[in-house]
Parts: structure tokens; C-alpha cells; sequence
């Protein structure tokens, strides 16, 4: 663990919207850990520190409440829809050695061979991984790729000791070629081609 990661807890027993509206105007997010069959604690974190630290996806924080240290990994972020203001946070207890269950990002790297087009078709997986070592993201090259390539979850390398809970056949990166355009110019003369023939075939008739 980092020392960014380590987040002073405050233990609150007031509720409600009007609470709440008071701790984020004091620069404070509202969140409840629970897990491990213990009872849910509300608690402040400082605002600022932990919007640092929930940009990288599951984050894990070192919480100090009221002396004790206790692990636990964001879960859920309720953010305002249209301000983005962050709400409220839902932690989940872990303990060191634990293995956990999480979505990790999926980014592509390189250059698929000239003309191509690489299609992302899922943008994360599901692993399951110790709670200390879960990756921020995990990388799939489309160097050279050609057109009709894939990479499923399987092909994925994993980090040590990761397991793959999502279906091994799961499709994540397709590589193809885009269809040509057709230039307006001859897309026109097919149209008014289209046009003329029912015209000269009705002068025929008549």
C-alpha cells in the first residue's frame, strides 16, 4: 500500500440528506463500509484526497478509524448526474491475502496492419485477484493485426495469481476493414438512372 492510499476515517452517527449536504460542503464524502459479516460504518473521508485516489478503478484504501487500520475497496461511487459532485461511497472490508472479485479496464496497444479498423467489444473483464494486487488495467496488443483477427478473454496475459471468472471464449477485440463509401457523385448518376428507366419504358408503351 502507498502512502496516497491511506485515508483518515471519521466514524459519523448523524444521517439524512441534510447531514450530508453539510459534510460535502466541508469538503467531505459520505460512506458506509460493511462486509465480513460486520456491522455497516458510516464514516467522512476527505473529499479531495479520496477524488485523487477513485480515479483509478477499484481502488483500494488504507482507512484509519479511530486508530485501527482497516483495508477496504471502493465498490460503488454515487455521483450527482448532472454536477458529478460525488455523493456517497460504498467500501467493502478486505483483508490482505483475500482474493476479491472485480471488473478490471481493458486497453489496447500498437497498430493493426494498414487499412484495418480495431473494434473494442467489451471494455472490461472480470477476474478474480488478490485484493493488494489488483491490476489498474490490463493491456491486449493489436500490433499487425490483420483483418478477421480477435482476442478473446483467454488470450489475455493475467496477472500473477488472477483467474478468469468471464467466459474464456468471451470476444473483446475484432479487427476488420470498413466499407467503401460510395462517392456521392456516382451514388447521383445511379439515382437518375433509376429515374429515367421507368420514364423511357412508359414512352415505349405509349
Amino acid at each position: 500500500m502507498s502512502e496516497d492510499t491511506k485515508v483518515h476515517a471519521e466514524v459519523r452517527a448523524e444521517f439524512g440528506k441534510g447531514f450530508a449536504r453539510r459534510l460535502r460542503a466541508a469538503g467531505k464524502i459520505p460512506a458506509v463500509i460493511y462486509g465480513h459479516g460486520t456491522e455497516p460504518v458510516h464514516v467522512a473521508l476527505p473529499g479531495h484526497q479520496v477524488s485523487l485516489i477513485i480515479r483509478r478503478a477499484n481502488a483500494l484504501l488504507e482507512l484509519d478509524i479511530e486508530g485501527k487500520s482497516q483495508l477496504a475497496l471502493v465498490k460503488d461511487v454515487q455521483r450527482d448526474p448532472v454536477r458529478q459532485i460525488i455523493e456517497h461511497i460504498d467500501l467493502l472490508v478486505v483483508k490482505k491475502g483475500e482474493k476479491v472479485q472485480v471488473e478490471v479496464p481493458i486497453f489496447t496497444s500498437g497498430e493493426s496492419f494498414s487499412g484495418t479498423v480495431v473494434s473494442v467489444e467489451v471494455t472490461t473483464i472480470k477476474l478474480e485477484v488478490e485484493a493488494t494486487h489488483i491490476p489498474q488495467h490490463l493491456e491486449v496488443s493489436v500490433e499487425g493485426l490483420e483483418e478477421g483477427a480477435h482476442i478473446t478473454a483467454g488470450e489475455v496475459n493475467l496477472p500473477k495469481g488472477a483467474s478468469l471468472i468471464d467466459d474464456p471464449e468471451l470476444l473483446l477485440v475484432t479487427v476488420y476493414v470498413p466499407a467503401a463509401e460510395v462517392e456521392p457523385a456516382a451514388d447521383e448518376a445511379a439515382a437518375a438512372e433509376g429515374e429515367a428507366a421507368p420514364a423511357a419504358e412508359e414512352a415505349a408503351a405509349e
